[in-house]
């Protein structure tokens, strides 16, 4: 255009009426359903290796390989169907998706309830995945109709509310079996995804989508993409974070073991460090998000990556519990805001009509990272060493800076 806007812009500017009207409820609801349904989703990890020999596994090796296999399961079920829920989304909207995914959670969550055997669980966590994806629908939502101007800041906002649930849910977890029961508490976490379903469907105000989005999904392509080398740079950028975030959880409780002197804190002290990264992350998310909607998002996630790489290299000689804490605490504070930035660079490259799928590519991306980190993470902990883990993370976030900033540069307006 002759005044210096693009296309993307003016359709950015048509929408305003409708983001004003509704954005900042959305955000509310959205904030609370995510939060809701992945502390649902997250209670179960203290007691699952419980649950797994309640239906029949025996033998201490069998019960954490079973226990991996549960829990791995949703990640890649959904890894597989977040791009086909992206689509969807562009073609009949948001909030059917985040209807249909509250509601295959509260019913999936309570069956789980009712297994009876490893391979009922297992099924049963993988239709999780597939019926599931309300925090990252809930992401699509806000970064499509938030004004792209407040775009990372109501990203930061929601995914505090998403970080928080994974760092409470294990609490309520570790409480709530000894005071009704491993399966009564399925049934619990399957209502307190209802709950979101109702709150979803009553206060949930998705503005009007163009008849052109509607009919769009079908024909959109990469080749539609402006500036393809930017959003592939974000899909390399969403999955290397959630791998160095993870790569280092399966070593986490042996290498406390290593610089802890009195074994009965072990966990205790784990615990604590698993704890300090989420909390630095809830706290950072949304002044970092206000930050890089003022200097640039690109801009933030370079300086962040390679902050969080220079902290992982003292992590990996620390000689007591609370260096590791403090550390990890820091690096949670690096890394809050990185996921909603890489969705709002995306966001604001992306065309209207396709920009659930493409978002939907970004989460599946985030998935494998979440699958493949615990899994590379602890083979290379188990076999060449812990230390090892610790450095090589921080050359891959070193490597992932420097290709951000040569394939994307400072500015989120590329």
């Amino acid at each position: 255009m002759a005044d210096g806007t693009t296309d993307l812009d003016a359709g950015a500017a048509d929408a305003a009426p409708d983001h004003a009207a509704h954005w900042r409820r959305n955000l509310a609801v959205c904030f609370f359903g995510s939060f809701t349904t992945i502390v649902a989703m997250t209670l179960m990890l203290p007691f699952l290796p419980l649950y797994v020999e309640e239906l029949g596994v025996s033998g201490h090796s069998a019960i954490v390989q079973w226990s991996g296999i549960a829990f791995s399961a949703t990640f890649l079920s959904a890894a597989v169907v977040a791009p086909l829920w992206g689509r969807l989304g562009d073609r009949y909207g948001r909030k059917p998706m985040l209807v249909r995914a509250s509601l295959g959670m509260a019913i999936t969550m309570s069956l789980i309830g009712f297994s009876r055997n490893i391979w009922e669980l297992v099924g049963l966590r993988l239709i999780v995945g597939l019926a599931g994806g309300y925090s990252s629908g809930s992401m699509i939502l806000v970064a499509e109709q938030t004004p792209r101007e407040r775009s990372a800041w109501a990203l930061g906002v929601l995914s505090s509310g998403i970080m928080a649930g994974n760092l409470i849910g294990p609490l309520i977890g570790g409480s709530l079996p000894p005071l009704i029961g491993i399966r009564a508490t399925f049934i619990l976490s399957g209502t307190m995804i209802f709950v979101a379903f109702l709150a979803t469907c009553i206060l949930l105000k998705e503005a009007p989508r163009q008849a052109q989005a509607r009919t769009a999904g079908p024909r959109g392509r990469w080749t539609d993409l402006p500036r393809k080398d930017v959003v592939f740079a974000m899909l390399a950028t969403g999955l290397l974070l959630t791998f160095a975030n993870m790569s280092i959880e399966p070593i986490i409780t042996v290498y406390v073991a290593t610089i802890v002197d009195n074994p009965q804190s072990v966990t205790f002290v784990a615990g604590l460090v698993m704890s300090a990264a989420a909390l630095g992350s809830i706290l950072s998310a949304s002044p970092l998000g206000r930050l890089a909607d003022r200097i640039g998002h690109a801009g933030v996630i370079i300086l962040a990556m390679g902050v969080a790489a220079l902290l992982l290299v003292p992590q990996a000689f620390v000689t007591t519990g609370w260096q590791l804490i403090a550390l990890r605490f820091c690096m949670g504070l690096a890394l809050g805001g990185l996921l909603p930035c890489v969705a709002a660079v995306i966001r604001h490259n992306v065309p209207d009509r396709i920009v659930g799928t493409v978002l939907g590519f970004s989460i599946s991306a985030q998935f494998v990272g979440q699958v493949a980190g615990p899994l590379v993470g602890g083979f290379i902990g188990g076999h060449i060493g812990m230390r090892t883990v610790f450095l090589g993370t921080s050359a891959l976030l070193l490597l992932g800076a420097i290709y951000v900033w040569r394939a994307v540069g400072l500015s989120t307006r590329t």
